[in-house]
C-alpha cells in the first residue's frame, strides 16, 4: 500500500459514512454483549430492512463505550443522542419516533437528577474525561479496518516511516514523557533507547511485545481498548518496531478474553491484507509482522520476565531483575515490552507531537521523563460507585473528581470509606486522601500505586481486614512459588488475617503483619511479591483502629466478619409472620405465628438470610 492508496481508502470510507442520514453506534463491548447487545444489532438491521431504511441509516457495532453500568448502549451520530439499557423491543419505537419523527425517546435516555440528558457530551460521566488511548471508542467498527482509515488510521505510521529516522522516533517518545501504563511507570522512550543500545551491542535483532495479560480483579482496561480499537495497538507496535529495529512482534493475550482476541486477530489479518504488516510496508523497506500468543491466565505472567518465559514454552516464573529484558528478554534477545494502553498512545504522540502530549498531565517532562506523569490514564471504575465503567482522565485529576464527578458517588446515599488503586498489589486509601492528584509518584508516596488502572471504590459497609484478606488470598493462589518470601509470606499473611476475621486475633498480630509485609517488600524476587503486602500494609496504615477492634474487642464495625457479629430480632418490629423461621437453613429461629420470634445463638451460622427475607426490619446485626 502507498500513502496515496491509503488516503483514497480514507476518502472512500468518509464518503460512505457521510452518505447515511445517521450512524447508529451500538456498543458491543463485553459488558454490553453480556446484556445481549448483539441481539440489538440484529433487531436494528432487521427493522431497518423491513422499513426499507437500510440505505439511510448505518448500523455500527462498536467496542466498549465506557459507561458499562448503563448498557446496552446506543449512540446516534452525528447528534450524539445517548440511549441506555436497551432491549430489542425498544428498536421499533426509536426508529419510528426518533429516526422518522425527529423526537428522541425520552424514557430511554440517560436521566440525571430526574431530568433527561439527551446528548452524550452533556452526561456528567463523560464530562471530565479526556480520550487519548480511547479516542475511537464507540466511533468505529473494530472489525472493519476502513473505519480506522476514516479517522486517519495508519497515517502517523506513514509519516514516521517516510520522514523520520528510528533514533528520531525514540527521541520523540522520550520527549513526550510517556511512562508505561502497565504498572511500573518506566519511561517508554528510555526503555526503547536501552533496547536499541543492547541490540547494537549484541548484534541481535530485537523483538517488541504487547502485554495484554490483564489479570487484576475488576480490571478491564486493556481488554476494552483492544475490543474497541485494535488497530491503534497494531499501529503503535509498528512504530515502536521501526524505532528499535524489530521485524517481529508478539501480542500476549489471556485466553479469557475471547472477544478481544477475535477482534485482534481480525485486525491483524486485515492489516496484512492491506500491506500494513509483512514485507516492505509503505514501500519503505521496513518489514514487520505480529504473532498472537495466548496466555493461560496466570496472573504472574503479567510480570515481564515471567511473560517471556511463558512465551518461550517454559514455566511462567520471573527471574532476577539484574537481568534486564531490554538486553536479554524473549529468547534471551533484546526485547521491548509495553502494555496495550502504552502502545495505543504511540500513534497519537507521533501525530500530534511530543510537546502536545507532554502538556497534558503533571510535571515538566521536557528534560527528564521521570519528572512527572504526562498524558492520560485509563481506569476501570468498579465497586461501590454509581457509575461503573471505563474512564480515561488526564494525569493529575483527583480521586474525588473520578469517584464523585465521573463516578457519581456512592450508591443509595452511602458513605465513602476507601478506594483501592493499582490492582491486588495496590494500596487502599481512606477518605482524607480523596483530594490527592492521581499520578505515578503521588500514589506511590502514600503507599499505593497507579498499577495498570484498576480502581475499586468501597463504602462504609466494607470491612478493611476482609479486603486485605481477599487480595492476599488471590495473590497466594497466583504466586508462582519460586521465591520463599512471596510464597511463604503470603501464606503467613493469609493465616493471620484469617484468624483475625474469625475472632481469634492475638495481641501482636498487627506488628507481625507489618514485619512480614516489609520483609516481602524488601526480599521478594519480582514485583508481585514486592508489592503483594500493599493491601495489608495500607489498610493497617490507614485503618489500624479497625484491626484493633477485631483483635481487642472482638468486633467488626462493618459487620462483615461472621464470627464477630450476632443477629437479633427486635421485639417491637416483629409481627410473628414466621418468614424468618421458615427460611432459616439451620432452624435457629423459634416462635409461634403472630408472636415474637427469637434466634438461638448457638445454632445461628450468621448467614443473614433472616435479615434478607424480613419485611418489617425486625432483624438487626450487632
Amino acid at each position: 500500500m502507498t500513502i496515496d492508496q491509503l488516503k483514497q481508502m480514507q476518502q472512500k470510507a468518509l464518503r460512505e459514512y457521510e452518505s447515511y442520514n445517521a450512524a447508529l453506534m451500538i456498543c458491543t463491548g463485553t459488558a454490553c454483549v453480556a446484556n445481549k447487545s448483539f441481539n440489538l444489532v440484529t433487531a436494528l438491521n432487521e427493522e431497518l430492512e423491513n422499513r426499507n431504511l437500510s440505505e439511510k441509516y448505518l448500523v455500527v457495532p462498536t467496542g466498549c463505550n465506557g459507561f458499562c453500568a448503563q448498557g446496552p448502549i446506543m449512540v446516534i451520530q452525528p447528534e450524539g443522542i445517548f440511549y441506555e439499557k436497551l432491549t430489542s423491543s425498544d428498536i421499533p419505537e426509536i426508529i419510528e419516533k426518533h429516526l422518522l419523527g425527529g423526537e428522541p425517546v425520552e424514557r430511554l435516555l440517560y436521566h440525571h437528577n430526574g431530568a433527561a440528558v439527551p446528548r452524550m457530551e452533556n452526561i456528567p460521566f463523560f464530562g471530565k474525561q479526556k480520550l487519548l488511548a480511547l479516542r475511537h471508542k464507540g466511533m468505529i467498527n473494530p472489525e472493519k479496518i476502513e473505519d480506522y482509515f476514516r479517522l486517519d488510521g495508519y497515517q502517523a505510521l506513514h509519516r514516521v516511516l517516510a520522514t523520520m529516522k528510528p533514533d528520531e522516533v525514540v527521541t520523540e517518545i522520550i520527549r513526550s514523557g510517556i511512562r508505561g501504563r502497565g504498572g511500573g511507570g518506566f519511561p517508554t522512550g528510555v526503555k526503547w533507547q536501552s533496547c536499541v543500545e543492547a541490540a547494537q551491542k549484541t548484534g541481535y535483532s530485537p523483538s517488541v511485545i504487547c502485554n495484554a495479560d490483564e489479570g487484576d480483579p475488576g480490571a478491564f482496561m486493556d481488554r476494552s481498548i483492544i475490543e474497541a480499537d485494535p488497530h491503534c495497538v497494531i499501529e503503535g507496535m509498528l512504530t515502536g518496531a521501526y524505532a528499535v529495529g524489530a521485524s517481529r512482534g508478539y501480542i500476549y493475550i489471556r485466553k479469557e478474553y475471547p472477544l478481544a482476541m477475535k477482534r485482534l486477530i481480525i485486525a491483524i489479518d486485515q492489516a496484512r491484507e492491506h500491506g500494513l504488516l509483512g514485507k516492505n510496508i509503505f514501500n519503505t523497506g521496513f518489514d514487520f509482522d505480529i504473532v498472537v500468543h495466548r496466555g493461560a491466565g496466570a496472573f504472574v505472567c503479567g510480570e515481564s520476565s515471567a511473560l517471556m518465559a511463558s512465551m518461550a514454552g517454559n514455566p511462567g516464573e520471573p527471574r532476577a531483575k539484574y537481568v534486564r529484558s531490554v538486553e536479554r528478554g524473549y529468547k534471551d534477545k533484546p526485547t521491548v515490552l509495553n502494555n496495550v494502553e502504552t502502545w495505543a498512545n504511540i500513534p497519537l504522540i507521533m501525530e500530534k507531537g511530543a510537546q502536545w502530549f507532554a502538556s497534558i498531565g503533571t510535571g515538566d517532562v521536557s528534560d527528564n521523563p521521570w519528572n512527572g506523569s504526562s498524558g492520560t490514564k485509563v481506569f476501570s471504575l468498579v465497586g461501590d460507585v454509581n457509575n461503573i465503567g471505563l474512564v480515561e482522565v488526564p494525569m493529575g485529576i483527583t480521586l474525588r473528581e473520578i469517584i464523585y464527578d465521573i463516578g457519581g458517588g456512592i450508591p443509595d446515599g452511602g458513605e465513602f470509606k476507601a478506594v483501592q488503586t493499582g490492582g491486588p498489589s495496590g494500596g487502599v486509601l481512606p477518605a482524607d486522601k480523596l483530594d490527592l492528584p492521581v499520578d505515578f509518584d503521588t500514589l506511590t508516596e502514600v503507599g499505593s500505586m497507579m498499577g495498570s488502572g484498576g480502581m475499586v471504590v468501597m463504602d462504609d459497609s466494607t470491612c478493611m481486614i476482609q479486603v486485605a484478606k481477599y487480595f492476599v488470598d488471590f495473590l497466594k493462589d497466583e504466586s508462582c512459588g519460586k521465591c520463599t518470601p512471596c510464597r511463604e509470606g503470603l501464606v503467613a499473611l493469609g493465616t493471620i488475617l484469617e484468624r483475625i476475621t474469625s475472632g481469634d486475633g492475638r495481641q501482636g498480630d498487627i506488628e507481625l503483619l507489618e514485619e512480614y509485609g516489609q520483609n516481602m517488600c524488601e526480599t521478594s524476587l519480582c514485583a508481585l511479591g514486592q508489592t503483594a503486602a500493599n493491601p495489608v500494609l495500607s489498610t493497617i496504615r490507614f485503618f489500624r483502629d479497625e484491626y484493633k477492634d477485631h483483635i481487642r474487642d472482638g468486633k467488626c464495625t462493618a459487620r462483615k466478619c461472621k464470627a464477630l457479629i450476632e443477629y437479633k430480632i427486635i421485639a417491637s418490629n416483629c409481627t410473628g409472620c414466621t418468614i424468618c423461621a421458615r427460611n432459616c437453613p439451620v432452624d435457629a429461629i423459634t416462635g409461634s405465628l403472630k408472636e415474637q420470634h427469637m434466634i438461638d445463638q448457638e445454632k445461628c451460622i450468621h448467614c443473614g438470610v433472616c435479615r434478607e427475607v424480613c419485611n418489617f426490619n425486625a432483624v438487626e446485626v450487632l
